[in-house]
């Protein structure tokens, strides 16, 4: 009962956090880089990577995405360096998938170390950054509504998983994980999908829907990912700054990891509308 209540006070604050700092554009670009930085700490842990560099670039690409409209009073270029960094990052992520599915331990040499600190974590938070910057003024509605999606996949995936669960998902990697758990967060996300879309002025409830879709399949690889990484590393958790719930970057794996593809479905959307 004292665990369970410590891992919802934690979980609560981070909520609380989080949603009240949306409110200001500045105040949330200090919390995601702070997010950041403790996330990329916990990550270098796991893949043992003893190096300040990705410090320096995750600081660079966040202060040019996260600041180029306010310093440059433009976007001229900001498009076309968003589109190179899409798809160097999007790429990278489907190869963390193919070795998620086809190697038994993802291949972690030097470069590759550097890689994945520069386009699995920094840009995944650059591109939390750019998806509250989707409309010309700061809007954090979208990115909201995806960490709500995020939340209710999760929690509706271990409530279903646990009391219904029988035919494990990834048992190699997350045992505690089942097919059923899977599609019973897909699905609350789905219905969850059309509250925010009604009761938000942002996009339609199709969109929320293949939203959702992209938020459940992606986070849920994101998670799994990021196990495989601790389960390589020998450690339950990423880290101990939430009690009750591990590290932050246990937190957020999830959104992190679907953040890019979000970003180009909302792309993808503003080109066909």
């Amino acid at each position: 009962m004292k665990e369970f209540l410590i891992r919802g006070l934690s979980g609560l604050l981070y909520i609380i956090l989080l949603i009240s700092c949306m409110n200001s554009e500045h105040a949330f670009l200090i919390l995601l880089f702070v997010f950041g930085f403790i996330c990329l700490i916990e990550f270098q842990k796991l893949i043992q990577l003893k190096s300040k560099l990705p410090y320096f670039i995750f600081t660079l690409l966040y202060g040019i995405f996260g600041y180029w409209q306010e310093v440059l009073q433009s976007n001229g270029g900001l498009d076309e360096a968003t589109q190179i960094l899409s798809v160097i990052t999007i790429f990278v992520l489907l190869f963390l998938i193919k070795d998620l599915f086809s190697e038994k331990v993802i291949p972690l040499f030097m470069t590759k170390r550097f890689i994945l600190t520069t386009f699995y974590l920094s840009s995944g938070f650059v591109f939390l950054v750019l998806i509250t910057n989707f409309y010309p003024t700061y809007d954090p509605t979208i990115l909201l509504g995806a960490f709500i999606l995020v939340w209710v996949n999760d929690s509706f995936a271990y409530l279903i998983g646990k009391n219904f669960g029988k035919q494990k998902l990834f048992e190699k990697i997350s045992p505690k994980k089942t097919v059923e758990g899977f599609l019973g967060g897909l699905f609350f996300s789905c219905i969850a999908s059309y509250f925010i879309a009604t009761f938000t002025d942002t996009l339609s409830f199709t969109s929320w829907l293949i939203l959702a879709n992209i938020v459940s399949v992606f986070g849920t690889l994101g998670d799994l990912v990021e196990s495989k990484f601790k389960r390589q590393a020998g450690v339950k958790d990423s880290g101990v700054i939430m009690p009750g719930h591990g590290g932050l970057l246990d937190r957020l794996d999830s959104i992190i990891f679907a953040a890019p593809f979000i970003y180009l479905f909302l792309r993808l959307l503003k080109y066909v509308s």
